[in-house]
């Protein structure tokens, strides 16, 4: 019998523990502590996700079972239970951030000479000031823990597990669930005012957590099908001294040959392409795109 060798299949290479990512956590977690205790948790009003949940808990419960050993409570069993989906980096990140919020909120709750038993040092009772602001810092710390490679809210660990489970995105799900927590939050208080507000802490949150993970000026991706790739090549890498990447392809429907470039560049550089590709190449097709994050390598030369 004649045995063919076949190539091992290759390892992904094993995440490690960086430093840096452990100081960015640091950091992120005593921001989100910082939102929470100063803004929110003096007015009542709640953050979004197993965060949210920690606090309405520690609103009906005894003195002594405080918000940083709810947020411990509920988040580490969580992270604990997604770490074969999630990685071991993840889950030490995720209940590292979470140790840092949880200590950062003990720490400025009953051991710094800060008062926040009964308003905001900063906002007062403004419940709009409070709900936007606590949202934002929150947000950008929430942010920040997930470009370091970890969550600070264990509802996302049970969104990325379940969620298929039942027919929802990892939004849909997470949604859903705070949506759930606000409305449980209006029976159990008696009133609907501050769980509304809390829903203005979330969407500012949400759009704190995407200028975090994807940056305040995103890059945009330009497609440009064209039959004069090289004219167009030159003139655009001369203009804007980048690369460019060059697609063979073939129309579906003429089956004739033309090239896609892909051409990344800022939002204030899109009138100058279009004019350089037209004058090139009227009848070139060109599309734009929003691009989240750029991660530049050394291996493809342009």
């Amino acid at each position: 019998m004649k045995h063919t060798m076949q190539n091992p299949p290759k390892q992904v290479p094993a995440q490690r523990i960086k430093k840096r990512n452990l100081i960015l956590i640091t950091l992120a977690g005593l921001i989100n502590a910082f939102g929470v205790t100063i803004f929110l948790a003096p007015v009542k009003l709640y953050d979004s996700g197993i965060s949210g949940t920690a606090m309405l808990l520690s609103q009906v419960t005894p003195d002594n079972l405080s918000l940083s050993l709810f947020l411990l409570l509920l988040n580490v069993p969580l992270f604990l239970y997604g770490l074969k989906r999630q990685g071991r980096v993840f889950t030490i990140y995720s209940i590292y951030a979470v140790l840092v919020y949880s200590v950062g909120a003990w720490l400025i709750t009953d051991v710094l000479p800060i008062d926040v038993s009964l308003a905001s040092p900063l906002a007062g009772t403004d419940l709009l000031l409070c709900a936007l602001f606590g949202g934002l810092i929150s947000g950008v710390g929430s942010g920040l823990v997930i470009r370091g490679g970890g969550a600070i809210d264990g509802i996302d660990v049970l969104a990325v597990i379940f969620a298929k489970r039942i027919g929802l995105s990892v939004g849909s799900f997470v949604m859903l669930y705070n949506v759930l927590l606000y409305a449980v939050c209006g029976f159990v208080i008696h009133s609907w005012i501050l769980p509304l507000y809390s829903i203005v802490t979330y969407a500012a949150a949400l759009k704190a957590v995407d200028f975090m993970v994807e940056g305040f000026d995103r890059s945009k991706a330009a497609m440009i099908v064209t039959v004069r790739p090289r004219e167009i090549c030159a003139a655009l890498t001369e203009t804007f001294s980048t690369g460019i990447t060059r697609i063979d392809a073939r129309g579906g429907y003429s089956g004739h040959c033309c090239d896609v470039l892909y051409f990344v560049v800022n939002r204030f550089q899109i009138s100058r392409l279009r004019d350089i590709v037209h004058e090139l190449d009227p009848s070139a097709y060109i599309t734009i795109s929003e691009v989240a994050d750029i991660f530049r390598g050394d291996g493809i030369p342009s």
